[in-house]
């Protein structure tokens, strides 16, 4: 078992920045990939941003390429979400994943294993 606590959400205005944290606890001796997602009321969740376990494969999605960063800290298993530039389109609920053991690149949230709460983020314009 895995569990998940993200944090760092809020409200900003759009031009601003937020940290999201994703802290890892239990079985992650094993490794894991790591993604987030992100879900708005009346549409599906979608595909973030990735990392593998070494941090050495990262993907964002296109609509946050060069906003967002994905970076992780294993010492402190710890994946973090950078998110610059907000835009109100990225207000949601962020959630991170964890693909236990790591399977490769996915941006499906089916390919993973374990979930995080949630965490709030509102961009106003």
């Amino acid at each position: 078992q895995v569990q998940l606590v993200e944090s760092g959400g809020g409200f900003v205005q759009a031009g601003g920045s937020l940290s999201l944290s994703c802290a890892a606890s239990g079985r992650t001796f094993t490794g894991y990939a790591t993604g987030w997602f992100r879900q708005t009321p009346g549409k599906e969740r979608e595909f973030v941003a990735y990392s593998n376990w070494s941090g050495s494969n990262k993907y964002v999605t296109d609509s946050v390429k060069g906003r967002f960063t994905i970076s992780r800290d294993n010492a402190k298993n710890t994946v973090y979400l950078q998110m610059n530039s907000l835009k109100p389109e990225d207000t949601g609920v962020y959630y991170c994943a964890a693909d236990v053991p790591p399977m490769g690149y996915s941006d499906d949230e089916k390919s993973y294993d374990y979930w995080g709460q949630g965490t709030q983020v509102t961009v106003s314009s």
